[in-house]
């Protein structure tokens, strides 16, 4: 794609990335077939092409208007389209600047503004979002469907494994899965116990800064970062090599560090470290499970027994035949695609086939609270999907996913990481 970026933009660090990125776009559409919107609204606008046609008209020096705000608030940036595309364009990047660009130059209406703020700063807030959470639970039967669709059913999270270990691992402390799904940090650390693993959680760290960098806050999103670098380091430097993120979209915020602090020299350096380590539960697991194919029973009893038991029960964890939703940011931001399956179906799991398995459900951050009839019909065909072999539990690895499918469906939903943690605690020792 031929570009002659406005001279204000074009030798900034965000126009040499957009331009890299733009260069590379040859208008061949493939991407459209694969754009959960496009797909809905039928409007090239609200697909990939259309949106980088709007991008690079406001790089290019055009004004930014009212209607170029919503066509790339409709975007869930889901990546789908990255991964479709045959020329490699960093759709997700150029989609950052281009909002960035887009969201200084358009005046966003009062409701909407406070809609943004609201969300930013009580979402990516412990101590706000914790007790809010408490008591959204407490009244739950109470709320509105709406509101009651977001707040997660309450379930035991068992113990914390207490062992120690001579390897440690870095686990994200993220901002809203602790209260909303807090049994998943638990099991992900009795997981690790299992295969002689610690999982620490560094005083300091928090959110990692995704909620504000896709609501534009990039001041935010990098102060984010840094915190968690700093907090992060201490460890690194006494040896620890992996930082785990059981939130898939945590992840793709992580591994990006490198990336949105390049230009950062204090933290250039050690922001590429940081997303070297940062690593998918099942990229841990792969290399732990390595050197050992087939024994079930080897893996299932590494560490010995103890204090590795979940402590609870939970009906829905004892089922077998499970339908597997990859969020968009696991298989498309990650590149992680069938091995969470592989994994499933190795230590006993029937998996239900899940058609369009690509598409996102919706959920998308906080797109589900400011995109609400897009996110709904998104979610509904993804449940139809999900529902369509009748599986007695549906799994996935995103805490924003989970929640906003459990919304919608009375069949249990839970992170792939849970069912795992109770299969292994309940396969006898050989």
């Amino acid at each position: 794609m031929e570009t002659r970026l406005a001279r204000w933009f074009s030798d900034t660090h965000d126009g040499r990335v957009a331009d890299e990125i733009l260069r590379k776009c040859v208008h061949c559409g493939f991407c459209t077939a694969t754009c959960p919107t496009y797909q809905i609204l039928g409007d090239e606008n609200d697909g990939p092409r259309g949106r980088i046609y709007l991008m690079k008209a406001v790089m290019e020096g055009e004004p930014a208007t009212r209607e170029t705000l919503l066509h790339l608030d409709r975007c869930l940036t889901c990546r789908s389209c990255e991964t479709t595309c045959p020329s490699g364009v960093r759709y997700g990047h150029l989609v950052d600047v281009g909002r960035k660009l887009v969201e200084e130059r358009v005046s966003r209406p009062w409701r909407e503004r406070l809609t943004r703020l609201a969300l930013r700063e009580t979402l990516t807030r412990r101590w706000l979002f914790d007790p809010a959470m408490r008591v959204a639970r407490r009244f739950r039967p109470l709320l509105p469907p709406p509101i009651q669709a977001k707040v997660p059913r309450s379930r035991p999270a068992g113990a914390w494994p207490t062992r120690g270990h001579r390897e440690r691992v870095l686990l994200l402390d993220s901002c809203t899965q602790g209260a909303m799904m807090p049994a998943i940090d638990r099991a992900t650390a009795r997981v690790l116990d299992r295969f002689g693993a610690r999982a620490i959680v560094a005083r300091g760290s928090g959110c990692c800064g995704a909620l504000r960098h896709h609501l534009a806050d990039e001041r935010g999103a990098l102060a984010a970062a840094r915190r968690n670098i700093d907090a992060w380091w201490p460890s690194l430097e006494e040896g620890v090599e992996a930082i785990l993120i059981n939130a898939s979209g945590c992840g793709v915020m992580v591994k990006d560090y490198g990336h949105l602090l390049r230009n950062d020299a204090r933290y250039a350096e050690r922001a590429a470290r940081v997303a070297e380590l940062a690593c998918d539960p099942i990229e841990w697991l792969e290399r732990k499970l390595a050197g050992d194919p087939s024994d079930l029973g080897s893996v299932s009893t590494v560490g010995g027994a103890g204090d590795q038991s979940p402590d609870v029960e939970d009906p829905a964890l004892a089922a077998m035949r499970v339908a597997f939703h990859p969020p968009c940011t696991l298989q498309h931001g990650q590149a992680i695609t069938g091995r969470v399956e592989a994994l499933l179906r190795r230590f006993g799991a029937q998996l239900c086939a899940v058609p369009d398995a690509h598409l996102c459900c919706g959920s998308a951050g906080t797109y589900s609270v400011l995109q609400p009839e897009l996110s709904r019909q998104l979610r509904d065909r993804k449940l139809e999907a999900l529902h369509g072999q009748n599986p007695a539990l549906i799994l996935s690895a995103n805490v924003g996913c989970l929640a906003h499918l459990e919304g919608g469906t009375e069949t249990p939903v839970r992170h792939w990481i849970e069912w795992l943690d109770a299969r292994l605690a309940h396969e006898p020792a050989r």
